[in-house]
């Protein structure tokens, strides 16, 4: 597993008020409109995520009654099934727990979690139409295209 994160996602109570916040307060560059299900921001190398609490508790596989879960998982992306399944596998053999082994996921890809030492759950995961930067960078899809040189810049157009 290399050491990069890609995604951090917040558990949050209400995505309106947490997507103005971040959007609208803080300046976070995203898509995301008041009413989203999933938000997430661009930020310089990780970025962060919003869903709903009880949805991330439920995407899990974890109970969501106002104990054990902190509302906050750590996602590590890769580019394929087999990344996600090697990946799973070494963190369990190296003392994580299984959360939910590698499926299909609701919004397309596929994914799985398991639990660090603590008990903090991450999620890898693949997607279609991902790609990564040189420096590990995720982009596609809602993340937004990879920055491209252009042919002025003395890059490939």
């Amino acid at each position: 597993m290399e050491s990069r994160i890609s995604i951090i996602t917040l558990g949050v109570q209400s995505m309106r008020i947490s997507i103005r916040f971040y959007r609208d307060g803080l300046k976070f560059s995203t898509d995301a409109k008041d009413e989203a299900e999933w938000a997430i921001f661009r930020t310089a190398g990780t970025r962060l995520s919003l869903y709903s609490k009880e949805g991330l508790a439920k995407d899990i596989g974890i109970p969501f009654d106002g104990t054990g879960f902190g509302g906050i998982t750590l996602a590590h992306n890769v580019p394929s099934r087999e990344d996600v399944d090697q990946i799973i596998q070494q963190a369990v053999a190296a003392g994580g727990s299984l959360l939910k082994s590698p499926c299909e996921a609701e919004w397309g890809g596929y994914s799985g979690y398991f639990a660090d030492p603590d008990g903090y759950p991450w999620e890898v995961a693949c997607g279609d139409g991902w790609e990564f930067g040189e420096d590990g960078t995720l982009w596609g899809g809602s993340l937004g295209p990879m920055p491209r040189p252009n042919a002025k810049d003395g890059g490939d157009a």
